[in-house]
């Protein structure tokens, strides 16, 4: 918690936005205080009040815009300041661009002492509408009141939405949302009317009761759509009435499944499947490739611009055909996939083992006869006995989580002196530290962000390293 601050120090006034923060907040500094204010633009002229202050910053929010950046426009969205999903919704897709591509830039030059002469324009989205293919919804009985709810209480307080930022028992409830194409939106409101007129229970976040707990929506490239729902509590009844009344409206659903979903959080990687209708999986499609993607597989969220990003990754590569190639962190196998044609083996590691099944079906069903798939705890899996028996690579290429690389795996791909090395990033900081890292045998010789999430502070980013 911040300090109190005192009334007649709460709001100042003009002040000057002249920056934005990783997490999508305006940045202001005033003498030594630095601020971090709400929805606020850089280049935003306005009067602020502070909400809570800290050693060497304050959090504040805009209460009167006095002169409007030239990059702020109007949101799209109604749900936008309450959602927290698309939290750049108030700047243009240009600026977006550029502050992204800024951020990519300092946390390489600051956290790595990488010299970023190399780096490349951000490839930006064609589409930045529509572009997710898996959206999950909560069902709750407590729903976020807005300030128009406020004024007029509603009498149904159910929600099927997202939650509330910082609000873990609080959900939003969503009429229209702008980042699943149709039929999501038709699906979610047809459930949440048909729950409602049949008394069907929604969750209860803390007391853990309620029939109806999650709603989860996939699709793909190739037309197809996946819906799982997510019950607690209801009777057998509740299911099949709800699950018929789904197969009914939207019979052309490749795949209509549900889950019975007791526990304590709503994780689904441990419960068990069951199919209404249609398969248990629907495919994906990258360059005459098809990928299986089931309830529990990872796919990159936005598939447009996921081909982009493999499309650099290879490319970066720059495979002849005879080598060797390491994808650690490989997920459902997709970049071990997508390169397989262009490499003599590819060899992948992960994690997750429902993952490396994942991986070493979509192998199979697209005749790839070139990978190798293993799974487990990559600094447990990539040893030197690892090494020596399957061969030292010739390119490795890297897709780590937010947290980047342990240490011990940095440390093996300095002693596997691959000739080159493709790191595929979610996280500029840790990339960066990696990189740091990596520079005593490695030299950043290509650097390319991507924009994977319109509207929102994330970015993707590829950096090829050569060996010295």
């Amino acid at each position: 918690m911040g300090r109190r601050i005192p009334q007649d120090k709460r709001f100042i006034a003009d002040v000057d936005i002249i920056d934005i923060a990783e997490e999508g907040k305006g940045v202001a500094k005033q003498d030594e205080l630095v601020m971090f204010i709400e929805q606020a633009v850089p280049g935003d002229i306005a009067d602020v009040e502070l909400l809570r202050k800290k050693k060497n910053f304050a959090e504040g929010r805009l209460v009167n815009l006095k002169r409007p950046s030239e990059h702020r426009v109007d949101p799209f969205c109604p749900h936008f300041g309450t959602c927290g999903g698309c939290k750049w919704q108030h700047m243009n897709y240009p600026a977006q661009l550029q502050f992204k591509q800024q951020y990519v830039d300092n946390a390489l030059r600051r956290l790595g002492k990488v010299d970023t002469g190399s780096m490349e324009d951000i490839l930006g989205s064609s589409q930045t509408e529509y572009y997710r293919n898996k959206l999950e919804f909560t069902f709750s009985n407590k729903r976020w009141l807005t300030s128009v709810d406020q004024e007029v209480l509603p009498e149904d307080m159910n929600a099927l939405g997202f939650h509330v930022p910082g609000r873990f028992d609080k959900i939003l409830d969503i009429d229209h949302c702008f980042l699943q194409q149709d039929p999501s939106n038709a699906i979610r409101n047809t459930v949440r009317e048909f729950a409602t007129q049949q008394a069907i229970s929604f969750y209860d976040l803390r007391a853990h009761e309620g029939a109806l707990r999650n709603l989860i929506i996939r699709t793909s490239s190739t037309g197809e759509i996946m819906l799982i729902v997510v019950f607690a509590y209801p009777t057998e009844e509740q299911v099949a009435s709800l699950m018929d009344h789904i197969h009914q409206q939207f019979p052309n659903l490749a795949s209509l499944l549900y889950i019975i979903n007791q526990k304590r959080n709503d994780t689904i990687f441990d419960q068990e499947i069951h199919v209404f209708a249609g398969r248990d999986f629907i495919y994906e499609e990258m360059e005459g490739l098809k990928f299986k993607v089931g309830p529990k597989s990872f796919y990159q969220t936005n598939s447009a611009q996921a081909y982009e990003l493999y499309k650099i990754t290879r490319e970066f590569a720059d495979l002849k055909g005879d080598e060797r190639v390491y994808d650690l962190y490989t997920g459902a196998g997709t970049i071990a996939n997508f390169v397989a044609r262009s490499a003599r083996e590819v060899i992948g590691v992960e994690y997750v083992p429902s993952a490396i099944e994942d991986a070493k079906i979509n192998s199979s069903i697209n005749g790839i006869a070139n990978t190798k798939f293993f799974a487990g705890d990559m600094k447990d899996v990539l040893t030197a006995d690892f090494v020596a028996l399957h061969g030292k690579p010739d390119v490795v290429i890297t897709d780590p989580p937010r947290a980047g690389m342990h240490v011990d795996v940095v440390n093996r791909i300095l002693e596997m002196e691959a000739d080159k090395v493709v790191y595929v990033s979610c996280n500029a900081a840790t990339q960066a530290r990696d990189l740091a890292l990596l520079q005593d045998k490695y030299e950043v010789v290509r650097i390319k962000p991507v924009d994977m999430f319109p509207h929102t502070q994330h970015v993707e980013n590829v950096v090829l390293l050569r060996l010295k």
